[in-house]
């Protein structure tokens, strides 16, 4: 018996001498693990990694064209309007730019937006009251009705101010006269309920189907409308002169209360140079921001331009200036040597 388990004892020992020559054993029992060297791991380029070095080559791509867009001789690049943008750095929310002739978009940014256009609202105001053929030569009185108790939006037309209606709409125009373009809504036949539908009918027969008016003066966030449906507003006031005359004259006097006040153009670019301004209309509101809409020719070309939702005093016009300095680049690089 004694013998019996010594030799046992002898198989266990030459067991495990045996085992630690070929590896560690397990301290949890389970199978023994070699142990091998750390080696430097290769990365093989499967299909997933080469889809992500295309798509890294391919935006890499897309990054050089947006910088150097390549356009063909005489034609100004699709693919520079489409990346123009960003790499413009507009500060307009809102943007878009056609030539008028070709219908061409040249530049567009969030044109379907839809949101308050401010004082923009004036062109229909204007529009209306022209087609509505009532007397301009009438003179109407300011009264503590045109007064804006909504925003105390300040005006130097004092109650009891009497202007022509032809006066009325020139201020609105030119200088957004607030209490001068409810004067007109206000004296309009019907009243200014009248005034405000006959707004909103005309904007559906012009097809400006996401556009909506809740006033005459663009003082209301209500009054709202998108890019696209404000190109056919700009279209259809450059087609009166009176509108295009009022709308781009530097400034006006008018006799208010016995004295002489001057007003001056709220698009400082009508008296810019560079620029030929044909018809125009700015808006501000803290909801719309600042905003211009206007037509203009850019070396040769009828261009209209809409800009709508611009922080900073002089962003619109900042931005305005730019666009122009890109599409005469543009051109320039475009006209065969």
């Amino acid at each position: 018996m004694s013998f019996q388990r010594k030799a046992r004892g002898l198989v266990l020992v030459f067991a495990a001498l045996a085992l630690a020559s070929h590896g560690a054993i397990a301290r949890d029992g389970g199978p023994a693990k070699s142990v091998k060297p750390p080696t430097k791991k290769t990365v093989k380029a499967g299909p997933t990694g080469a889809r992500k070095a295309a798509t890294g080559r391919k935006n890499a791509s897309l990054s050089r064209a947006a910088t150097h867009p390549r356009v063909k001789p005489g034609v100004v690049s699709r693919t520079a309007t489409a990346t123009a943008p960003g790499a413009l750095g507009l500060k307009s929310n809102v943007a878009l730019v056609i030539d008028d002739k070709s219908g061409q978009t040249l530049l567009a940014k969030n044109v379907d937006d839809r949101q308050p256009i401010a004082s923009i609202t004036k062109l229909m105001t204007a529009l209306v009251v022209l087609e509505s053929q009532v007397p301009l030569s009438k003179r109407i009185e300011i009264t503590e009705a045109d007064i804006d108790l909504e925003r105390s939006s300040r005006s130097r037309l004092s109650v009891g101010t009497e202007l022509t209606r032809a006066e009325l709409l020139h201020l609105a125009l030119m200088a957004s006269e607030n209490r001068a373009a409810h004067a007109l809504g206000r004296s309009h036949p019907g009243g200014i309920e009248a005034f405000i539908a006959a707004m909103n009918a005309k904007a559906a027969a012009l097809g400006m189907a996401r556009t909506r008016f809740v006033d005459p003066t663009g003082l209301s966030g209500a009054n709202v409308s998108t890019a696209t449906d404000l190109v056919r507003l700009v279209e259809a006031a450059d087609k009166v002169n009176l509108i295009r005359r009022y709308s781009t004259d530097p400034h006006l006097d008018v006799q208010v209360l016995g004295r002489d006040v001057r007003f001056h153009n709220t698009n400082r670019l009508v008296a810019s140079d560079g620029w030929d301004v044909t018809v125009s209309k700015t808006g501000f509101l803290s909801e719309a921001g600042r905003c211009l809409v206007m037509r203009a020719r850019v070396d040769g070309r009828d261009l209209t331009f809409i800009l709508l939702d611009s922080w900073g005093k002089l962003s619109r016009i900042g931005d305005a200036n730019r666009i122009r300095k890109w599409l005469s680049a543009a051109r320039l690089t475009a006209r065969p040597a």
